[in-house]
């Protein structure tokens, strides 16, 4: 998200580092799924090793109180710098991130495996049945039912009811994280569950476990691509039913690749080598809120200072980059990875002092 949240110049940028504009994915529409994926596979241990029945109801409110303070965090995100309350954009990924933490903690606390899947499926059901038949009038006053064009859906109906005036500036009638779509997205936080539950299973070999994300990986990227033929397609700003399996059959794929490197290959010396080589992973992943908050931070203030008349902060950084006899997408993938960069050494300085910043 560091990476593709900061290019140089957003008007130059390869294709995968785009969001797709509507229907379908590009590897961009992966990183948001797959971190509410291994969030639900985190949660799964955490509320296990808590959750017992004489507890259960004070872990559900440190978690809710969890939830709220990312949720807090996302809002002043929005707030900064001007902190304009009548017209601040109330969506975001981490109010979505902590309203799903929310609303997946008591399915985490009080259901088995069963009951967990059960609600995986009645909340895409209910979530499909909604788009496809709840008749809803757009901006313009037109009614559309089972529309899924921009603004025309019934959780941009829904965003602009309840929101209005708080939406996406970008759109204004619609958001990407809007209210309706995190029923699917509680859905994808519950796959994650569901992964933290066989992964925690005893009497297993990790080899048989790594192969079964694989197996289940691929079982959900053909029900995804069944879902996108028959009923509602692959779109990340809906969250669509198809999008769900599809982020979740790439995230197990990718989880059980890396399960099996780091814990299922039959060489020790193999196992420590990849656990040396992808350390870098772990130690982003040790502050990954934090960083990801701070990278907001960071941005808007190089867009904020001003190192000359009509010269912001980012612009004279990025003028060096802007200036080399290279393709204006590379100077712009650069710029981003120099920010990555940066914020690796900040994350290793944290990580070799110990420093874990909790939520």
């Amino acid at each position: 998200m560091l990476l593709v949240n900061n290019p140089g110049d957003w008007s130059a940028l390869y294709a995968p580092l785009e969001h797709a504009a509507w229907h379908g994915w590009t590897f961009t529409d992966w990183i948001f799924p797959f971190f509410v994926f291994i969030s639900g596979i985190s949660m799964s241990f955490s509320l296990a090793r808590r959750g017992r029945a004489s507890d259960r109801g004070a872990v559900l409110l440190r978690t809710w109180r969890r939830g709220a303070t990312i949720i807090a965090i996302g809002l002043l995100l929005n707030l900064f710098p001007y902190f304009h309350v009548d017209t601040v954009r109330i969506p975001g990924v981490l109010q979505r991130l902590g309203l799903i933490t929310i609303l997946a903690a008591p399915i985490a606390l009080w259901c088995g495996w069963r009951a967990q899947l059960a609600w995986f499926a009645g909340l895409l059901i209910v979530y499909g049945l909604v788009q496809t038949l709840v008749a809803v009038p757009d901006a313009q006053g037109i009614w559309h039912r089972g529309s899924l064009q921009p603004g025309e859906d019934v959780g941009a109906w829904l965003d602009r009811a309840l929101l209005g005036g708080h939406l996406w500036v970008r759109s204004k009638t619609w958001d990407p994280e809007g209210l309706l779509g995190t029923l699917p997205a509680v859905a994808s936080q519950i796959a994650g569950l569901l992964a933290g539950r066989w992964l925690a299973l005893r009497g297993r070999d990790p080899a048989e476990k790594a192969t079964w994300f694989m197996v289940a990986g691929l079982l959900c990227l053909w029900i995804a691509q069944v879902l996108d033929a028959w009923t509602l397609p692959i779109n990340k700003n809906l969250w669509t039913p198809a999008y769900v399996f599809l982020c979740t059959g790439w995230g197990a794929l990718v989880f059980g690749v890396f399960y099996w490197l780091l814990d299922a290959a039959p060489l020790p010396r193999m196992r420590d080598a990849m656990g040396r080589r992808l350390r870098p992973l772990v130690v982003f992943g040790m502050n990954a809120l934090f960083l990801f908050a701070l990278s907001g931070l960071v941005a808007r203030l190089l867009g904020l200072i001003h190192m000359a008349e009509g010269v912001t902060l980012k612009a004279w950084l990025y003028a060096p980059l802007r200036a080399l006899p290279v393709d204006p997408r590379l100077a712009s993938l650069l710029f981003a990875a120099g920010f990555v960069a940066v914020f690796y050494g900040i994350a290793w300085a944290m990580w070799r002092r110990g420093w874990i910043v909790k939520v």
